[in-house]
């Protein structure tokens, strides 16, 4: 087996020298006429021009972890109340797999009231009156399919394109993209709230093959910012700065001999966490937010929320951060519990979203940035007309897996306000009009920020690879 130093002396072909001659001596170039210090990986991060002239500009995508049931929030089935109780069709059932649910479950409408809101008349359930304050601003896709019913392989679908992990994640590919706003604050920040890691793991918000430099740091509410950025008992600022100097000569060294790029990655990133110890902090301190903005998201100082999350999403994009990834978990609503019954569970759980997403919708705009920030809300999969089958014959009320139909919305960045897209049969089984798969979601989300999906690629292992991996096509109706 060949060592890396000598796989590395094996790419000095001419072909290799010619290929990259082109792009290096013209970030060379780049770098002189700006008088830029930072290393090529750091060059990687500066803005960047898109494909064409984007609708979008940053991202601020809210995953509510488990997937909300969408009959009871979004997609109003009057005939599957006034049928709830009775047994499933089998014409519906037939060739279907569901997760939790076997032989002829009860078909379960909801218990929830429905109002027709804004002027656009978006129909929209009692859990959500704060969301119904702002209905003109969504774009509600109620059409959404996938391939996957169970949480992990359909999360990593929504936001890499494979259901399995190793791919990078949308956050990776829009900073690959764009670039970065803000040379002191990371480009790609994840919040997570309600204690609980999405389901995809760190793959969710992971830079897969593409250079680390692109992938997700995960921020806290509560206590420290980033962890372990901060300087440890018995070094001040000035030390840290003479440790990072002799490590960035170290591995400059190492780039020089082994050619490899994480090596540049790791000298940007080091860097990168020096200027985070003091812009971070600042950022991160919601206690500098008036008490009228605090009490509207529903936010308190030192805890950790979404609320607080939601605030920060707002903070953050404000700074420069290109995009921010919020998940929250614990909308898996099987009813095998209090806490997962679609009643009441399902009340209180909209409590700790519905405000701060609303408020977070409504504060973008009066700031003037909605329309260049592109809002995403959403689970990764549906849930069930029917009873899920081990809480049948419980007290609680709960829906199984459901991947052949759900809703998400959407509000700012380029996509049509109070406007409902596609449609299910009255029971809530089928899409019949405008199916839009995943794919074709990305695909959209990427034409909003200026990307056409087909070329917006990476090489890798011999093949260029996508977000939309072979498939998608851009939904043009969403688009304003």
């Amino acid at each position: 087996m060949h060592s890396i130093f000598e796989q590395h002396l094996a790419l000095r072909t001419r072909r290799y020298f010619l290929g990259q001659a082109s792009s290096g001596l013209g970030a060379f170039a780049l770098s002189g006429l700006m008088g830029s210090q930072s290393s090529l990986a750091a060059d990687s991060l500066a803005a960047h021009l898109p494909h064409f002239a984007p609708k979008a500009k940053r991202v601020i995508y809210l995953h509510m972890t488990g997937s909300p049931p969408n009959l009871d929030l979004f997609d109003y089935k009057p005939k599957l109340i006034e049928l709830n109780g009775q047994d499933a069709p089998d014409s519906v059932l037939k060739g279907r797999e569901f997760a939790f649910t076997t032989g002829v479950p009860k078909l379960l409408g909801t218990s929830h009231k429905f109002v027709a809101s804004g002027q656009s008349g978006v129909m929209l359930s009692d859990c959500l009156p704060h969301l119904q304050g702002v209905a003109d601003r969504l774009c509600l896709v109620h059409s959404m399919h996938t391939d996957q019913f169970n949480h992990a392989p359909a999360e990593l679908l929504v936001y890499t394109g494979s259901p399995r992990s190793g791919r990078p994640s949308f956050g990776s590919w829009v900073t690959y993209g764009l670039g970065s706003e803000n040379e002191n604050l990371p480009s790609f920040v994840v919040l997570i709230s309600s204690g609980v890691q999405p389901n995809g793991g760190k793959s969710s918000f992971g830079s897969g093959f593409l250079p680390s430099i692109y992938q997700g740091v995960q921020c806290r509410s509560q206590g420290e910012p980033v962890l372990f950025a901060s300087d440890p008992p018995g070094m001040d600022r000035s030390l840290r700065r003479k440790t990072l100097d002799t490590l960035s000569e170290l591995n400059a060294i190492q780039a020089q001999e082994l050619g490899h790029p994480e090596t540049q990655t790791r000298i940007a990133q080091y860097e990168l966490a020096y200027r985070m110890q003091t812009s971070v902090p600042e950022v991160m301190d919601i206690s500098r937010e008036s008490q009228e903005t605090l009490d509207a998201y529903g936010a308190k100082v030192g805890a950790a929320s979404l609320a607080n999350n939601c605030l920060l999403a707002r903070r953050l994009v404000e700074s420069g951060v290109r995009y921010v990834q919020l998940f929250d978990w614990g909308w898996d609503f099987h009813g095998t519990g209090p806490s997962e019954d679609i009643r009441d569970g399902l009340t209180k759980k909209c409590e700790t979203m519905d405000r701060p997403v609303a408020m977070l919708i409504k504060d973008l705009e009066q700031r003037g940035l909605l329309d260049e920030t592109l809002v995403v809300w959403g689970g990764e999969f549906g849930r069930t007309p029917f009873r899920e089958g081990r809480t049948a014959v419980g007290a609680q009320l709960g829906r199984d897996h459901y991947p052949d139909c759900f809703t998400m919305f959407m509000a700012g960045g380029g996509t049509k306000g109070g406007f409902d897209y596609g449609s299910t049969d009255e029971l809530g089984f089928s899409i019949v009009d405008k199916p839009v798969h995943v794919h074709d979601l990305q695909a959209t989300w990427l034409h909003l920020l200026g990307f056409d999906h087909t070329k917006l690629t990476f090489r890798f292992q011999g093949r260029d690879y996508r977000l939309t991996d072979v498939h998608g096509k851009v939904v043009t109706e969403l688009i304003a």
